[in-house]
C-alpha cells in the first residue's frame, strides 16, 4: 500500500505527463498547421511560376498557337510547309472533272487589275518559227498569259519649287511674286506624301524612325537625321488636332462606346522618372451618332495615370443612357455611374482568368473534369451562340431572341457553378482570383443578353490596342509628352481609316494637304477620314 507521499509523488508525475502530452500535441498542432501554411504557400508560389513561364515561353493565344520564335526565325518554312504550292494556270482551265461533280480548281487568286502593268512579250526566235513537216512559216495565233508580281524599291526624288517673280518695265513699284499654297509645315523639308510615307510606316508598319533614316539614305543616298523625322511627325501629329476634337464629339455621341488602355514609357516627362508606367487610353465605337449608324472610330488618348480623374476627362460629354463596354477596372463603373450609363462587363475578360488558372495547373492536371476548364467550357458555349448569329447574319432582334432561349440558361449554369466553389477556393490563388473576378462582374457580364444589339465582349477595342503594341515593341517609347500625344493622334487618324476600310497613307497624304486651308468648322468636318476623297481616287 502506497504510502500518501508516494500517492502524491505518482499524481505529481501524473499530471507532468498530462501536460507534457497537452503540450507535444498542441506543438503537434501548431506544426501541422504551419505545414498547411507552407504547402498552400509552396503551391502558390508554384502557381505564380507556372504562370510566369508560360507568358515567357508558352504560346500567347489563349486557344494555343505557335511559338514567337517561329514566327521570327522560323517564318517561312512554317507558313509555306502549310501552303500548297501555287501553280500557273491557264484563263480557261478553272475546273476539274471529279467523278460525280465538278470542283474548282485550286490556284493562287487573279492579281489586282487595278495595279499598272508592264508586258514582256516572249516569242521565238526567226529561225524558229517554221513548221518542221512542211517548212511554211508559222503565223501568230494567240498568246499564253501568266502574271507575277514585281515590286520597285522606294524612290527618293526632290521637288524643286520656282516662285515666279514679276515686275513692271516701267517702275519699281509692280513687283509681286507667285504665292506657294500653305503647308502643314511652312518651309518643311519634306512633302506631304513624304511625311504620309513616314507616319504609315512607323504607325501602321511598326518601322522605328531610325530605320526610317537608314531606308531613306538607302534609297535616296541622303543622310536624314532621326530628330528630323521626330520633329516632322510630332508637328503633323500636333495639327491634326482639329480632325481628332471631331472624331471625339462623334465618339462621345454614339450609343455604345468600348473602353481600354495599355502602358506606354515616356522617357522625359516632368516630375516622373523615366521608368514611370504611363496609359494609352483607348476609346472606339462601331458607330457614330445618335441613330447608332455611321462610321466607327478609333481613338487614343495619352495620360501619365489610369487614374479616375483622366477617365472622368476622357469621357466626359456621353450622353445619358449610352453603354459602356469595358473590363473590371474600377473608374469606369465610377463612370458609368456618373453618367447614367448601361455598363457591360467583358466575357473574354472573364474567361482569360479560367484560362489563365488551368494553364497554371500541371499538364497531367489540364482535363475537362477541372473546375476552370468547366467554366472555359460553359462560355464557350455563350459564344457559339454568338458565332451562330454571326453564320446566319441574324438582326438584333433575331440575335435577341437566340440569346433568350440558349445564352439565358447556360448562364444559370455559370452562376451555380460560381456559388458552388466561390468560397471553397483560395482567394489568392490564380483560380480564386478567376471565381472573385466573375462574381464581382456578375451583374455587367449577364446584362448583354437583355438587348441583340450589345457586344458580348471588348474585343474590338483590345484588337485595337494590338497595332499599338505591336509598333511599342519596336520603338520601345517615347522620347516626350507632345510624342506621345502625337502618336495617340496619328494613331486615331489611321486606325479609324482602317476600321473604315480607308488606305491611311493615301489618306494621310490628302490630309496634309488640306488641312492648312481649313479655316471653318465646315472646313475641318470636310477632312474626316470617311469624307475625304484622295486626289487620286476621285
Amino acid at each position: 500500500m502506497p504510502t500518501a507521499d508516494e500517492f502524491a509523488a505518482l499524481q505529481q508525475a501524473l499530471a507532468d505527463a498530462v501536460a507534457l502530452r497537452d503540450e507535444a500535441v498542441q506543438r503537434s498542432e501548431k506544426l501541422v498547421g504551419e505545414l498547411r501554411v507552407v504547402r498552400t504557400e509552396r503551391d502558390l508560389l508554384q502557381e505564380q511560376l507556372n504562370r510566369f513561364t508560360r507568358r515567357l515561353f508558352g504560346a500567347s493565344s489563349e486557344a494555343g498557337g505557335t511559338h514567337q520564335k517561329d514566327m521570327f526565325f522560323n517564318e517561312a518554312e512554317a507558313e509555306g510547309a502549310k501552303a500548297e504550292p501555287t501553280v500557273e494556270e491557264r484563263p480557261d482551265d478553272k475546273t476539274v472533272d471529279v467523278p460525280g461533280h465538278k470542283r474548282a480548281k485550286r490556284g493562287r487568286k487573279p492579281l489586282d487589275p487595278a495595279l499598272p502593268r508592264e508586258v514582256v512579250r516572249h516569242e521565238l526566235p526567226e529561225g524558229e518559227r517554221v513548221c518542221p513537216h512542211d517548212g511554211a512559216v508559222l503565223r501568230e495565233i494567240g498568246v499564253e498569259t501568266s502574271e507575277q508580281y514585281d515590286i520597285i524599291p522606294q524612290q527618293v526624288r526632290v521637288i524643286r519649287h520656282e516662285r515666279v517673280k514679276y515686275a513692271c518695265p516701267c517702275c519699281d513699284g509692280g513687283m509681286r511674286l507667285a504665292p506657294r499654297p500653305p503647308q502643314v509645315i511652312p518651309k518643311g523639308l519634306f512633302t506631304e506624301n513624304a511625311i504620309a510615307w513616314v507616319i504609315s510606316s512607323k504607325y501602321l508598319d511598326g518601322l522605328p524612325l531610325y530605320r526610317q533614316a537608314a531606308l531613306l539614305g538607302r534609297f535616296g543616298g541622303t543622310d536624314v537625321s532621326r530628330n528630323t523625322l521626330a520633329a516632322t511627325v510630332v508637328r503633323c501629329g500636333q495639327a491634326v488636332q482639329p480632325v481628332i476634337n471631331l472624331l471625339r464629339d462623334l465618339l462621345l455621341d454614339s450609343p455604345i462606346v468600348f473602353g481600354d488602355e495599355t502602358e506606354v514609357q515616356v522617357l522625359k516627362e516632368a516630375g516622373r522618372s523615366a521608368q514611370a508606367k504611363s496609359y494609352m487610353w483607348v476609346q472606339m465605337t462601331n458607330g457614330s451618332g445618335k441613330d447608332g449608324t455611321g462610321p466607327p472610330i478609333r481613338l487614343f488618348a495619352y495620360a501619365p495615370s489610369r487614374s479616375l480623374q483622366t477617365a472622368k476627362r476622357l469621357y466626359a460629354g456621353m450622353r445619358s443612357g449610352a453603354v459602356l463596354m469595358s473590363d473590371g477596372y474600377d473608374p469606369y463603373a465610377s463612370i458609368a455611374s456618373e453618367h447614367r450609363l448601361v455598363h457591360l462587363g467583358c466575357w473574354a475578360h472573364a474567361r482569360r482568368y479560367f484560362h489563365e488558372a488551368l494553364q497554371a495547373l500541371p499538364k497531367d492536371k489540364r482535363g475537362a473534369e477541372q473546375l476552370p476548364a468547366r467554366f472555359i467550357a460553359l462560355i464557350g458555349k455563350l459564344y457559339r451562340v454568338e458565332a451562330r448569329a454571326r453564320e446566319r447574319q441574324f438582326d438584333v432582334q433575331r440575335l435577341h431572341r437566340l440569346r433568350q432561349k440558349y445564352s439565358v440558361k447556360v448562364l444559370g449554369d455559370i452562376e451555380k457553378l460560381l456559388l458552388q466553389h466561390l468560397h471553397s477556393v483560395l482567394p489568392s490563388s490564380l483560380l480564386g482570383k478567376a471565381l472573385h473576378y466573375l462574381s464581382s462582374q456578375w451583374a455587367k457580364l449577364k446584362r448583354y443578353v437583355d438587348d441583340g444589339s450589345l457586344p458580348i465582349d471588348n474585343n474590338a477595342c483590345e484588337n485595337s490596342i494590338r497595332p499599338f503594341v505591336v509598333g511599342r515593341r519596336n520603338w520601345l517609347f517615347s522620347d516626350t509628352v507632345a510624342g506621345a500625344n502625337a502618336s495617340a493622334n496619328l494613331y486615331s487618324l489611321l486606325q479609324t481609316c482602317a476600321a473604315n476600310g480607308i488606305d491611311g497613307y493615301r489618306y494621310l497624304a490628302a490630309l496634309l494637304v488640306e488641312l492648312p486651308k481649313a479655316k471653318t468648322a465646315d472646313d475641318f468636318e470636310a477632312l474626316l477620314p470617311w469624307r475625304l476623297t484622295p486626289p487620286s481616287a476621285k
